[in-house]
């Protein structure tokens, strides 16, 4: 089985083990999913985008991301109150694919408990993570 390890992980970045990443600034995060998770799904064509104001729960779904291939869940990797989504997604979801850590994101969020991010995994456990996991 060939595996892709050619995908992007960036440092200073929070990963969960469902493929979402976060960028924490100050009390709030911005989230969105990885070049591995993008990469799996194939092209995507639909973001399905929660209502600013909601709240998300840690490993709890908010959204979904519809590609060629497949549906999959977005998870909160940290608990919080939406405060932006990214409309632009909306009209253009392929930016989850081109450009998945800066235009790609999908919301941000007020952190409720910033003790969650302990449980996320840096850079360097989550690209062996992802090797780990395409080995099966």
């Amino acid at each position: 089985m060939l595996l892709n390890l050619n995908f992007c992980v960036l440092k200073d970045l929070k990963y969960a083990d469902t493929h979402e990443w976060v960028k924490v600034e100050g009390d709030s995060a911005t989230i969105g999913i990885t070049d591995h998770a993008q990469d799996h799904l194939g092209d995507v064509v639909y973001v399905e985008l929660p209502e600013v104001g909601a709240t998300v729960s840690q490993g709890k779904n908010f959204g979904a991301v519809e590609s060629v291939k497949a549906t999959s869940d977005i998870n909160a990797p940290v608990s919080g109150e939406i405060l932006q989504v990214n409309d632009e997604l909306s009209e253009k979801p392929g930016f989850v694919n081109g450009s998945p850590y800066e235009k790609g994101w999908i919301i941000k969020v007020k952190i409720s408990d910033p003790s969650e991010l302990n449980s996320l995994m840096d850079d360097e456990k989550y690209k062996k993570f992802c090797e780990e996991e395409g080995k099966h």
